[in-house]
Formats: C-alpha cells, sequence, structure tokens
C-alpha cells in the first residue's frame, strides 16, 4: 500500500501534476486502480496525455478534494443542506 499525501503536500502541489504517483496517492488509490480508472474515463476530472505520460490539473484535483481556497461557503452550503435532509428515523 502507499502512502498517502497530506493536506499540505496536495496545496503544495505544482500546476500540472502526475496521474501516478501524486493524482493516486492522493486519492489514496493502488497505481493499477489509478490507471485503469483513467482509462475507463471513470475519474472525477480530465486526464493530459503528454507524450506516453498522463497528467492531471491540480485545480480540478483540488475541487474534486475540496480544498479550493475560498471555496469555503460552497462547503458550508452543502454541508448545511446535506444537516437539514430528512432522516429515516422513526419518532
Amino acid at each position: 500500500m502507499t502512502a498517502s499525501l497530506s493536506v499540505a503536500e496536495i496545496l503544495d502541489l505544482p500546476a500540472l501534476v502526475p496521474l501516478w504517483p501524486t493524482v493516486g496517492q492522493a486519492l489514496q488509490q493502488a497505481e493499477s486502480t489509478t490507471y485503469q480508472l483513467a482509462k475507463e474515463g471513470r475519474l472525477p476530472f480530465e486526464v493530459i496525455r503528454l507524450g506516453r505520460r498522463r497528467y492531471v490539473r491540480t485545480v480540478d484535483l483540488h475541487r474534486f478534494l475540496g480544498l479550493l481556497p475560498g471555496n469555503s461557503e460552497a462547503t458550508a452550503g452543502a454541508t448545511a443542506a446535506a444537516s437539514s435532509e430528512p432522516t429515516n428515523q422513526t419518532p
């Protein structure tokens, strides 16, 4: 199993990052799983191919992980909406 990246490490990434190991570790996925998801188009962001290498825009990774600076209002709104939904508990 590979070590995952901390939030601080993810926020310090350059504009374009390699699919493996950076994106895979940020998503806590194995190398083979990361490449398979990219091949099937099942990652939640665009994978950019340059030669034989694959990259992801860091801003897309940040957006997916909810780490965009100044995005706290959107996150707070989503959290508030989720907490106000009725539950299936019986009285």
